[in-house]
């Protein structure tokens, strides 16, 4: 009896990794020298931030910009059934080989090799480039109690300035006198005024879960992977047109947290509208009172004391408002997140926010005086 002929089994077509993922890939790679370089040379760094990198920002930008909510918020809300869902997949579709799990894992891995590379070309250089106070000629320095005080009287005699053409409630708090989106057609405006960054059309993002970000006492973030400027609208109107002044900043290629403090001073002090001059002067006073009350409590309580009744109202109406927010474990690891990514990119961590007070100094009192404390 003879057998039946045996018809060969066609070769099982060997799965290679989506077109997607193997270019995601290849900028990722691509982008690890361009970081080196921005470390060893901040001529390239400045270079690539000038010319390369706004357009990366802008891209993200102008696409987000076409969505009216957050989308950082919602991908980050998203993420654990993402995650859930890709794993529950992986599970199912890809562990008959272990060559079906590696590229399963390179699939995965591929999402955050695209944030990375997104950081790299759009953010990475602004961190290594030339610092702002020598863009803008200020002479940056150890400074004196003396140069505190000074700044100090002088940022409290401008609030109380730009204090007599604002209206308070009864709680304390100023009220703006427009809504959000009048707020950001007037930052817009005040970016092109002070043209210290790149010329950007975008929008500020209200965070929809505001209320329980503010436990971790964030305040504003720039999401560089979706290019969005978002903001914390659970905090005092006061707060906001700074906040927002800040994350436009970042967003315009101002990587460093002190300078972009300035520059949310520089911005809103331009502003034609007295509020975002109120905001401004306010906003810095506070971390420049700050640091004079840690140097000299006395020198802070002669300041203090010429500030205008609103003006002392608003902020005893502040420390009452973020009392319940003060002290929470979300603000811990925060803090710590935050201030390991700051120090990694080679600032003084959390505490550079602060540092704007030697810009602040530097600027309104250009020549050295008094013993430094720093």
């Amino acid at each position: 009896m003879n057998d039946l002929p045996i018809e060969p089994q066609p070769k099982k077509k060997k799965r290679r990794l989506p077109l997607a993922v193997r270019i995601i890939y290849a900028f990722f790679f691509l982008s690890i020298p361009f970081y080196i370089l921005f470390w060893i040379s901040p001529a390239f760094a400045d270079f690539f931030n000038r010319w390369i990198s706004p357009a990366v920002r802008a891209t993200l930008a102008y696409l987000t910009n076409l969505i009216p909510f957050s989308l950082a918020e919602l991908l980050i809300l998203l993420l654990p059934v993402v995650v859930f869902l890709a794993f529950r997949y992986g599970y199912r579709r890809c562990t008959d080989t272990w060559r079906d799990v590696g590229r399963f894992c390179a699939c995965v891995g591929s999402a955050a090799a695209l944030i990375l590379t997104l950081f790299t070309f759009g953010m990475a250089p602004a961190y290594r480039g030339t610092s702002l106070d020598k863009r803008l000629g200020l002479n940056r320095r150890a400074i004196s109690r003396e140069e505190l005080y000074e700044t100090a009287m002088i940022l409290a005699d401008k609030v109380n300035e730009e204090a007599r053409h604002v209206t308070y409630r009864t709680d304390g708090f100023s009220v703006m006198p427009y809504d959000f989106g009048e707020m950001n057609d007037k930052l817009l405006e005040a970016f092109d005024a002070v043209d210290v960054t790149d010329h950007l059309y975008s929008r500020i993002k209200p965070v929809m879960l505001s209320k329980p970000m503010s436990y971790t006492h964030i305040t504003g973030v720039y999401t560089f992977f979706t290019g969005e400027a978002n903001l914390n609208v659970y905090f005092p109107d006061y707060t906001l047109p700074f906040t927002a002044a800040h994350e436009l900043a970042h967003q315009r290629g101002i990587a460093r947290e002190d300078e972009a403090n300035f520059v949310a001073f520089l911005v809103c002090s331009a502003s034609e509208y007295s509020y975002m001059r109120y905001v401004a002067y306010l906003n810095l006073y506070e971390y420049v009172a700050g640091e004079l009350y840690r140097a000299d409590p006395e020198l802070y309580r002669k300041v203090s004391a010429t500030l205008s009744l609103s003006v002392k109202g608003e902020l005893s109406a502040f420390s009452r408002f973020f009392e319940p927010l003060r002290d929470s474990v979300a603000s811990e690891v925060s803090d710590a997140v935050n201030d390991t990514f700051l120090t990694i990119h080679g600032t003084e961590g959390v505490r550079s926010y602060g540092m704007v007070v030697d810009l602040a100094v530097a600027y309104f009192i250009p020549e050295g005086t008094g013993e430094r404390i720093q």
